[in-house]
């Protein structure tokens, strides 16, 4: 089973983690080991930051007003992410996540992994999706890429979460409350770890195991069952996923930190995260904006062979991108 955003929720933690109060690069640089219990000395010290950045606390305003998108990416103090989440050597989830300052609202907006990008020299059907720029450019060439598609807009940083770290994430938090649409089921007996997916439809909370196997789904064994929209509707489900998952991460970035922390990797220095962790105290699930792409699937022959990608709208994404960055 492809496991398209299986990681989706990872790199949203991953992004709490990047701009929370620098515990994260303060551990990280002071080599502190975490401990689960909330009794030990990393508390002590997440309670001292956490008092100290409150003193320095912003308070939000009114963002700037551009006229044209080119003035707004030359003068806006926004700061862009680039979350990622790998399976293998493929970006099976890519979100471009900015955060406004003075507003302290976050807008994400996921890049599906089949968008369709034409690199010179690189001509075969697989080769012409964005989730394969990884394996051959690296991080690197992922951000390169993310940047032209949205009108080289800046991407300021990156931060990749690996998937090892959700169930306890989510165990943590007491599981994750969705309504899941239908009855997902799939069973796989030759995936490594044997994979099997029961999950029956209605609203319920699910813990770390399921949430996983919520992210994961696709469609049924035989091509039966599933999103009607294919992937988009997937790429639905889970931002109501992660709307859930907000409410609760924003009140327990504890949880988040130490059950997280080990499967982060981000280019966030202490002193920028810091600063950040500062702009995004008093932040919470009302603050998050969550889109996708503007853009259709559509099926294309590329050498010989006849895959689906989505083909992203350039005009549309101009519009997003003016909105976000509030040019009137």
């Amino acid at each position: 089973m492809r496991t398209f955003s299986k990681v989706f929720i990872l790199s949203f933690i991953c992004f709490l983690l990047a701009i929370s109060i620098g515990s994260y690069s303060y551990v990280k640089e002071k080599d502190i080991k975490l401990e689960t219990n909330i009794d030990s000395p990393i508390k002590e010290q997440f309670d001292l930051s956490k008092r100290i950045v409150e003193k320095l606390e912003t308070k939000p305003k009114e963002p700037e007003i551009y006229s044209t998108l080119k003035e707004a990416l030359e003068k806006s103090n926004r700061i862009n992410f680039l979350v990622m989440g790998l399976e293998d050597v493929r970006t099976d989830t890519i979100i471009f996540a900015s955060f406004c300052p003075d507003t302290k609202k976050v807008d994400l907006v996921n890049i599906p992994r089949d968008t369709y990008i034409h690199r010179v020299g690189y001509n075969t059907a697989e080769q012409r999706k964005i989730n394969s720029i990884y394996g051959d450019h690296g991080i690197a060439g992922v951000r390169k890429t993310a940047s032209y598609i949205l009108d080289n807009v800046p991407i300021h940083h990156y931060v990749i979460l690996n998937y090892e770290g959700v169930e306890k994430i989510v165990d943590g938090l007491g599981g994750v409350e969705v309504d899941v649409p239908f009855h997902m089921k799939y069973k796989d007996p030759t995936g490594k770890p044997p994979l099997e997916i029961n999950i029956l439809p209605g609203k319920q909370i699910l813990d770390g195991k399921k949430s996983l196997e919520f992210l994961r789904f696709r469609k049924g064994n035989q091509n039966k069952g599933g999103y009607m929209d294919g992937d988009l509707g997937r790429i639905k489900a889970q931002q109501e996923f992660m709307s859930s998952f907000i409410g609760k991460a924003t009140d327990n970035l504890l949880t988040v930190i130490t059950k997280g922390f080990n499967h982060v990797k981000t280019d966030i220095n202490l002193v920028d995260s810091l600063s950040y962790g500062r702009k995004a105290i008093g932040m919470g699930k009302e603050d998050f904006e969550m889109t996708t792409l503007p853009g259709k699937p559509e099926f294309r022959k590329i050498s010989k062979k006849t895959l689906s990608y989505f083909i992203y709208d350039k005009k549309e994404t101009t519009k997003l991108l003016e909105k976000i960055y509030n040019v009137k």
